[in-house]
């Protein structure tokens, strides 16, 4: 045991050193913990955050100020009145993306029964926050209406009352889901690529037949590559959590970070075995990347990351539960959103430490294989 696990650290180190000299994945990994997480937080195209607008106050009414009192941040910013005559020269600057005209009288018409109109002026050119905010602008000026004439007229109450509390993100901010989600992905995607580059970058220099006359066996060589990739990303997401999620973005998370480090390690066991037999069967980096597409873009698009999987076709759901990544973004999100703790996750946990284990079995049975076809 003591000489296996000689073996092992010494590869793995071998492989650190390795890592070390290729600047290319260097900086691919520093991307993909810092830039990528924060695009990917900060460039959702449908979220609304200090969205620009402006309110032509005619009335001057308590029912007006209600309606502008009623925009804050983080949605919008806090409304600029302005004058008529200057609506449309904001317009056309670009100052606001939303401009809204309350008339003369339009207390007056709402408590009389009639059906006043608001104009609600957009620059459509800002097309995400012109569509999500328009939505955002209506229902806001109805419930302050609507709220308005039932404390004014003192009608009875309805039966039924509908309260919203929004958990684990109150208000509604795409970033916070869009960094976590896009760390839970790059884990996947960073050490498939390390563990199959390694591979067949050893293969390309002629160094997999260095190892082959050495005492040493396939299984130690692939728990060499197995470790030290799986450090190397561990490292990076630690980082990524602590300075771009927490520190920049301002993210709050929500559960155990060790936790999460844990799923991410047993999760790291069965993708570098992923990473290990797909370099096994690719014979070049161009090969390996086409075979990366191939299985990296279901695993991320069907596991539940993008979309909840319970809107996804049955037999989607059973197949994906194959998969190492869909009971790793359970567990995350679990984790991560809504604090959830061992006695939660414990059977994602399970999943993915049995899946691993029937990967790095399988990726093992192909390595020795082909590592007998080169001796």
């Amino acid at each position: 045991m003591r000489t296996l696990l000689s073996h092992v650290y010494r590869l793995g180190v071998k492989e650190l050193w390795s890592l070390a000299r290729d600047p290319m994945m260097i900086v691919l990994i520093v991307y993909t913990f810092t830039v990528s997480i924060y695009v990917a937080a900060t460039a959702m195209p449908e979220s609304l955050h200090h969205a620009a607008i402006a309110i032509v106050d005619e009335d001057a009414s308590p029912l007006s100020a209600r309606i502008v009192a009623a925009f804050y941040p983080p949605h919008f910013r806090t409304p600029q009145l302005i004058a008529l005559p200057d609506m449309d020269p904001a317009l056309d600057r670009g100052d606001h993306t939303f401009v809204l005209d309350i008339p003369p009288g339009f207390q007056r018409d709402v408590l009389a029964g009639r059906s006043p109109a608001l104009q609600l002026n957009v620059d459509a050119t800002r097309m995400s926050q012109a569509f999500t905010g328009n939505v955002y602008i209506q229902q806001m000026v109805n419930d302050e209406v609507n709220d308005f004439v039932s404390r004014h007229r003192g009608g009875q109450a309805l039966p039924v009352e509908l309260t919203v509390r929004t958990r684990f993100n109150p208000n509604l901010e795409q970033s916070w889901f869009g960094s976590l989600m896009e760390i839970i992905n790059n884990v996947t995607m960073l050490s498939i690529i390390l563990t199959g580059a390694a591979l067949i970058r050893e293969r390309e220099h002629g160094t997999i037949e260095h190892l082959l006359v050495m005492p040493v066996t396939p299984a130690e060589i692939m728990l060499a590559k197995v470790w030290s990739m799986g450090v190397v990303v561990l490292a990076a997401v630690a980082v990524s959590l602590g300075l771009v999620v927490q520190g920049a973005l301002r993210v709050p998370i929500q559960g155990s970070v060790a936790l999460f480090m844990a799923a991410a390690a047993l999760h790291l066991f069965a993708t570098t075995s992923m990473g290990i037999f797909m370099a096994t069967v690719a014979r070049s980096m161009p090969q390996f990347g086409m075979l990366l597409i191939l299985v990296l873009i279901p695993l991320q698009l069907l596991s539940g990351g993008s979309t909840p999987r319970e809107s996804m076709p049955q037999f989607v759901q059973d197949l994906m539960l194959a998969a190492p990544t869909t009971h790793f973004v359970a567990a995350g999100q679990a984790i991560l959103y809504r604090g959830a703790g061992l006695d939660v996750v414990w059977p994602q946990f399970l999943a993915i430490l049995a899946i691993g284990g029937a990967m790095f079995a399988g990726a093992l049975l192909r390595f020795r294989r082909t590592i007998s076809q080169m001796a």
